[in-house]
C-alpha cells in the first residue's frame, strides 16, 4: 500500500517520524465530524484506520476526503471507537464487542452513564469496554467538516473502572495523546454532571437568547455586536443532536437549569423596581459572581494564566493582519488569542489580541509607532 500520508514537521526537517502511540487497526463506526476527525489524526500519523457508518454516503465521502479506508472481512483491529448518535451508541458498542472480543470497545458519545446502564441491564461483558469523550467539535457536523487538529489542546476524558486491564486504559489513553488531546480520569457521574454545566446548558442558553432574534425589528439585530454573537455562536448546533443528548443527560441539565431560573427570576424582580433598597446590590452582586467564575475557567493549554488585551484598528485590505501578527513577532509579543470584529459599515475591523500583562505596554507603545491605531485596552 503506498502511504499517501502528509510528511510531519519532524520528516519535513529530515528528521525520522516518530512511531504512532496507537499501534495496530483502529476501527471507527461513524463516520461524522468525530468520528472522521478522529480518522484524519490517526491516519495522518500512519495509523490504519478502518471506517464503517450506516450511511452509504457518508463513508463514502469520509474515505474520500482521507479519514480512512473501508472495511474488510480480514480486519482485527486493537482498537474499535465508537462515533454514533447518543440513541445508538449503546447497541453499537455491544455490538462491535461481540464482534471483536480482543479488541477494546471506547466511544466519544458526550453522555456516559445512560449507555453505560444500558449495557449493564443487557449482562453485556464490559470488561474490554472503557467510556470516553473528547471535550470538542464544531456546531457543523458530517464528514465535509472534519478536521484533523480539533482536538488539540483539548480534554478527553476517560471513564474506567477497577475492572478495567491497565493495558486497555492505556491504548484508549495513547488515543488521546496521540490527537494532542489531555486525558482526564473521571467517573460517569461525575462527568455528566460536569457537561451538563458547561456544555449542555450553555448550548440551551444560546437556543433560547438566540431564539429571541426570530422576532426581533431588524433595526435591533443591525446593533449587534461581538458580545452577542461569542455568546449565540453555538446556537448554530443541530437540534436532532442536541435532543438525544439532552434526553441522555436530562438529570443533571434540569438541576443546573433550576438553579439558574431561580438566578433570573432573583435579577428581574431587582430591575422591576431598580430604585428599591438592595436593588442595584443584587444586580451588582449577579455581574460580580459572574467575574468570579469566568476567572475560575482554565485558560490556554488548561493553565489558569490570565492575560490583558489590547484592542487593534485593522483596515479592510489584504495582508493586513499579517503584518499585524509580523510587527508584534517582532516585538517579542506573543499572541496567547485573538478574537475579530467586522465594523458594521465601515471598511476596517477590530482585532483583539490576548497578551501577558508584562508585554501590553511594550505592544502599545511598539504598534503606536508603527501606525497602528490603538482602540482600547483592558484597563480602559
Amino acid at each position: 500500500m503506498t502511504d499517501t500520508r502528509p510528511p510531519s514537521a519532524r520528516e519535513r526537517a529530515g528528521e525520522p517520524a516518530l512511531a504512532p502511540r496507537v499501534q495496530g487497526t483502529v476501527r471507527i463506526v461513524g463516520a461524522g465530524l468525530l468520528g472522521a476527525s478522529i480518522g484524519h489524526a490517526l491516519t495522518a500519523r500512519g495509523v490504519d484506520v478502518v471506517l464503517d457508518d450506516t450511511s452509504p454516503s457518508q463513508l463514502r465521502l469520509a474515505v474520500d476526503y482521507g479519514a480512512g479506508r473501508h472495511a474488510a472481512d480480514a480486519d482485527d483491529p486493537s482498537l474499535v471507537v465508537v462515533a454514533v448518535p447518543p440513541d445508538v451508541t449503546a447497541d453499537v458498542i455491544a455490538r462491535e464487542l461481540a464482534r471483536f472480543p480482543r479488541a477494546v470497545v471506547t466511544d466519544v458519545a458526550s453522555v456516559k452513564l445512560e449507555p453505560l446502564r444500558a449495557l449493564r441491564e443487557r449482562g453485556v461483558d464490559l470488561t474490554h469496554y472503557i467510556g470516553s469523550h473528547p471535550l470538542a467539535g464544531r456546531e457543523r457536523g458530517g464528514a465535509i467538516s472534519a478536521r484533523a487538529d480539533i482536538f488539540v489542546g483539548r480534554p478527553w476524558v476517560v471513564c474506567r473502572d477497577e475492572e478495567t486491564p491497565s493495558a486497555d486504559l492505556a491504548l484508549v489513553e495513547a488515543l488521546a495523546l496521540e490527537l494532542g488531546a489531555t486525558p482526564i480520569e473521571m467517573t460517569p457521574e461525575d462527568h455528566d454532571r460536569g457537561v451538563a454545566l458547561v456544555s449542555h446548558v450553555p448550548q440551551l442558553v444560546a437556543s433560547l437568547l438566540a431564539g429571541r432574534f426570530v422576532d426581533a425589528p431588524d433595526g435591533s439585530l443591525r446593533l449587534a455586536g461581538q458580545g452577542v454573537r461569542d455568546t449565540t455562536r453555538i446556537a448554530a448546533s443541530a437540534p436532532e443532536l442536541w435532543v438525544q443528548i439532552l434526553g441522555a443527560n436530562a438529570e443533571p441539565v434540569v438541576d443546573v437549569l433550576d438553579l439558574l431560573a431561580a438566578d433570573l427570576t432573583a435579577v428581574a424582580d431587582a430591575l422591576r423596581a431598580p430604585d428599591a433598597p438592595g436593588s442595584r446590590r443584587a444586580v451588582a452582586d449577579t455581574i460580580r459572581r459572574g467575574n468570579d467564575g469566568v476567572e475560575r475557567l482554565p485558560g490556554k493549554h488548561g493553565q489558569n494564566r490570565r492575560f490583558e488585551q489590547v484592542v487593534v484598528m485593522v483596515d479592510d485590505t489584504p495582508g493586513q493582519l499579517g503584518r499585524l501578527f509580523g510587527e508584534l513577532g517582532d516585538l517579542d509579543v506573543n499572541v496567547e488569542d485573538l478574537r475579530l470584529e467586522h465594523s458594521p459599515g465601515a471598511q476596517f475591523g477590530l482585532a483583539e489580541i490576548s497578551v501577558v500583562p508584562s508585554a501590553v505596554r511594550r505592544a502599545i507603545d511598539g504598534l503606536e509607532s508603527r501606525g497602528w491605531k490603538i482602540a482600547s485596552t483592558t484597563n480602559d
